[in-house]
């Protein structure tokens, strides 16, 4: 399956890694989905606050 997005590695404290695992599971996604989704929101929150981030192609 071929995908647009970035591949990268992720260093999480362990407990942070399992409590998002919980998070993920009752959400029904998987850990990965789950941390796109939390920054998502967070960089929603972030331009409801402070306007759109204007990203340079």
């Amino acid at each position: 399956m071929a995908t647009n997005k970035k591949v990268f590695t992720l260093r999480l404290e362990e407990k942070n890694f399992e409590k998002i695992k919980i998070i993920a599971e009752k959400n029904k996604r998987s850990i990965a989905m789950q941390i796109e989704y939390l920054i998502e929101q967070h960089i929603d929150k972030f331009e409801e606050e402070n306007g759109p981030i204007q990203i340079n192609d």
